[in-house]
């Protein structure tokens, strides 16, 4: 992973960590905004319907929504409590193993498929859209003993970023599962970011066709894309959760629109889009708009110079 991303990472982190312990009322509201969040993309990537309002409507209000299939509402219901199953996990300081994988995916598919959940598969399977054949059933087996062994050996040896992009990847490679794969692998990656003390990296719908593409690069040996992508997300949520536990940051540090931004600077929206999306300027991406502080665009500045055209 690049070495500039890795260290504004961890650099937030580093705040982050200053502010602990975090305002009890405050952690509480913003578990509960990214449990919404994480359960509402996680699926939207994976195909349920339901939107942020009505998956919001189920989880938290027990409400059925007209239109939509009894299998999106339990998706729902599931991911929220796959959610609680990692915070006790975390709290416990419980290791990662097979079996907590399986559970997670038991809790994912159940009421769903209740066969096949937590169940590692028994059927070779392909993945739509994919440049990647998943191995044969009769290895899942050893590939999944080998895979949690690797992490054993591995897990002090990289950034926490890069360990959390090589588990999600490693994990989808495998492709354990008859179905819900894909929901698993964002949990465990989260899992990993949770017990390290990083808030949950929430991969977007918006972003669903830059995340398979990504994917797809990795597949042959292009791995520095899926990095970049995980890692960006990572970084979102410690932003997002610096701004909710610093109140009172200068106005410097607060966000703002890109439209607003490029008008107290010399670069274009355009072009200032262009820079969040290569993670050129720290920025999030809330919704389908992406945001940046005026302190962002100093430090850009300062390291290209006012020369910087602004032109693609």
């Amino acid at each position: 992973m690049d070495s500039e991303l890795i260290n504004s990472i961890e650099g937030k982190k580093r705040e982050l960590d200053r502010h602990r312990p975090l305002n009890a009322s405050i952690l509480r509201k913003l578990e509960e905004e990214f449990s919404l969040a994480w359960t509402y993309n996680s699926n939207a990537i994976e195909g349920n319907t339901l939107t942020l309002q009505e998956t919001e409507l189920v989880i938290n209000a027990g409400i059925t929504v007209g239109g939509k299939t009894v299998n999106e509402h339990l998706e729902a219901i599931n991911h929220v409590k796959g959610i609680d199953f990692l915070r006790n996990i975390v709290k416990s300081r419980t290791d990662i193993t097979e079996e907590n994988i399986k559970e997670m995916h038991k809790i994912i598919l159940s009421s769903i498929d209740d066969e096949e959940a937590g169940n590692y598969r028994t059927t070779n399977v392909r993945i739509v859209g994919a440049n990647h054949i998943p191995p044969q059933s009769m290895k899942i087996p050893r590939l999944m003993k080998e895979f949690i062994e690797w992490y054993y050996e591995n897990e002090r040896k990289l950034s926490i970023s890069e360990m959390a992009s090589e588990l999600h990847y490693k994990f989808v490679m495998i492709h354990p599962f008859i179905d819900g794969n894909g929901r698993v692998a964002r949990l465990l990656m989260n899992l990993y970011l949770m017990r390290n003390g990083y808030p949950p990296a929430i991969i977007l719908k918006v972003d669903r066709k830059r995340y398979y593409r990504v994917l797809n690069e990795a597949n042959i040996g292009r791995k520095e894309g899926l990095e970049k992508f995980i890692g960006r997300a990572i970084e979102r949520s410690l932003i997002l959760y610096l701004n909710s536990i610093e109140p009172n940051a200068s106005e410097d540090k607060m966000f703002i629109s890109l439209k607003d931004a490029a008008i107290i600077c010399e670069y274009s929206q355009e072009y200032l889009s262009l820079l969040a999306r290569q993670g050129k300027i720290a920025a999030v991406k809330i919704n389908r708009n992406w945001m940046t502080t005026k302190e962002a665009i100093e430090e850009y500045t300062q390291v290209h110079g006012r020369n910087d055209t602004g032109s693609f």
